[in-house]
């Protein structure tokens, strides 16, 4: 699914005014319906209702959302500040102003100077139409007073599209004094891109996505730089398996993994690789990991490292189709020089994780011998350990892309929504996954299942995505049947069959 950035959801709007075509007061009252039917099934008839809108085309929406639910039997307040210097609102808002007013609602204050705030209680509902993302700078004056007493009432809130104030891409300088507080957003076609980051939940709450049927021709003709990724998008990317295949027709993969006291590591990635499709997995450990691993996954081949307790080299055969390396490895002089050795000489397609990525924080030269399109795989901690200490997840995801861009690699920075950031400059935000899989082993559990699709002939920027997608899934259907809390490392690999099996049910739907 695309993603668009505020100036490109203007053009979005355009179009579909030319191409169907459609009167922009039309679409706006689109948009309505959509959010009056929403707002029904939310907020019932017989609770206090009071609409903020402002002089822009998000005001348009909240005051066609007010006549909508009139004609509900809802009984709202409404409050239109038109305060700005000129007095005036934009040409869909007063259009919309004039069809409220022919209601003969008794309930209608326009705001041009002074405001007398209502007495708003705890129960009652707010419904924000301010300003929507196309805002361009901070509130000031009255609007943030009117934000901060929003959001010291304690009043439920809807915001519309976006809260106020809230920018629909970068927010460097949101405060929480300038910023209207949600407890629901209802956005409009698409998640805004500001949504994807932990700093702004404080404001948006719950956010569900509004059709409001933009024109498909124009969202195919609209371009982004920004994705979100749906089993609808990684299905038509999945491989049929050929009746008449064996296991080499499925890819090698080899996994460096693992060191004295963090096999474990190794199992979890070895699991996912196998419960992925990968036809043979070879894991390569010190010799201290035989016995653990020949137990544990007895389906991979041990492959000994010559070191007792540490990985000192990492083998580049040619009948390996692909390689991961990193999960409970270690970061040591030893490791590191392995590590070294081994991007001088693979050819194959290759996923960093772990350790892996803690050897370059502390040697960065590595960088420079990625090998193109080699895929990092870091949370937080350990982006911040290669590229150095940022303020906020906007900031980390321009991090991560100027990385993916520089070295012409992939970078998956997980997290809640994990994004991946390729080469080209492109985002693709994930859709899956939820709270429980923030427990130890389930980054090396990606890996494993990021290597096996690259051993199994995925293009790396397949594999990034479609391994992010089935992990989330098999993690969302352990936390479904067990409880997020519930949720280990092994539950996320148990659930991968039911997860594939899940996203393929879309190819025959």
């Amino acid at each position: 699914m695309k993603l668009f950035t505020t100036q490109s959801t203007k053009l979005l709007d355009q179009l579909t005014l030319e191409y169907e075509p459609i009167d922009s007061i039309d679409l706006m009252e689109r948009a309505a319906e959509a959010l009056t039917e929403e707002i029904s099934k939310t907020v019932s008839p017989d609770r206090r209702l009071y609409i903020f809108a402002g002089p822009g085309n998000n005001g348009g929406d909240a005051l066609a959302t007010a006549r909508l639910l009139l004609g509900l039997g809802y009984q709202p307040a409404v409050y239109l500040f038109n305060t700005m210097p000129s007095h005036r609102l934009s040409t869909d808002c007063a259009r919309n102003c004039d069809r409220l007013r022919a209601t003969g609602i008794t309930q209608f204050y326009e705001i041009t100077n002074q405001f007398t705030p209502p007495e708003i209680q705890r129960g009652d509902v707010i419904i924000d139409g301010l300003f929507g993302a196309g805002l361009h700078d901070p509130l000031s004056g009255g609007f943030t007073s009117l934000a901060r007493y929003i959001n010291e009432s304690e009043a439920f809130v809807i915001s519309i599209d976006i809260p106020s104030g809230l920018f629909g891409e970068w927010n460097p300088d949101a405060s929480p004094d300038r910023v209207v507080k949600a407890d629901l957003t209802l956005t409009l076609q698409t998640p805004k891109l500001a949504f994807f980051f932990a700093e702004n939940t404080q404001f948006t709450g719950r956010v569900k996505v509004l059709d409001i049927g933009l024109h498909p021709r124009a969202i195919a003709e609209t371009a982004t730089d920004y994705y979100l990724t749906t089993a609808i998008d990684v299905v038509r990317h999945l491989h049929t398996r050929a009746k008449y295949t064996d296991k080499h027709d499925y890819g090698h993969l080899l996994l460096a993994a693992g060191q004295y006291g963090m096999v474990g590591a190794s199992v979890l990635a070895a699991r996912a690789a196998l419960h992925s499709g990968a036809g043979l997995v070879s894991v390569h450990a010190p010799r201290c990991a035989n016995l653990i691993l020949q137990t544990a996954v007895p389906e991979a081949l041990f492959s000994p490292d010559k070191g007792e307790e540490h990985i000192e080299e990492i083998p580049s055969n040619r009948r390996y189709t692909a390689l991961a390396a990193g999960p409970g490895m270690g970061c040591n002089a030893t490791s590191i020089a392995a590590l070294k050795h081994l991007l001088q000489e693979v050819k194959q397609p290759l996923v960093l994780d772990a350790d892996a990525l803690n050897c370059i924080a502390q040697d960065p030269s590595i960088l420079q011998s990625l090998p193109s399109r080699t895929i990092l795989t870091p949370h937080v901690i350990e982006l911040e350990r290669m590229f150095g200490p940022q303020t906020s997840d906007a900031d980390r995801l321009k991090c991560a892309t100027h990385v993916a861009v520089k070295y012409d690699i992939i970078v998956v920075l997980k997290g809640a929504h994990t994004a991946i950031a390729m080469p080209d400059g492109s985002i693709y935000f994930n859709s899956t996954g939820n709270p429980g899989m923030a427990t130890a082993g389930s980054g090396d559990v990606l890996t494993g299942i990021i290597g096996s699709l690259l051993a199994q002939g995925y293009s790396p920027e397949e594999a990034a995505i479609i391994g992010v997608f089935v992990h989330g899934t098999a993690g969302d259907i352990a936390a479904r049947q067990e409880g997020e809390e519930f949720v280990t490392a092994g539950d996320i690999v148990a659930r991968l069959g039911q997860a594939f099996k899940q996203i393929k049910t879309e190819r025959m739907q």
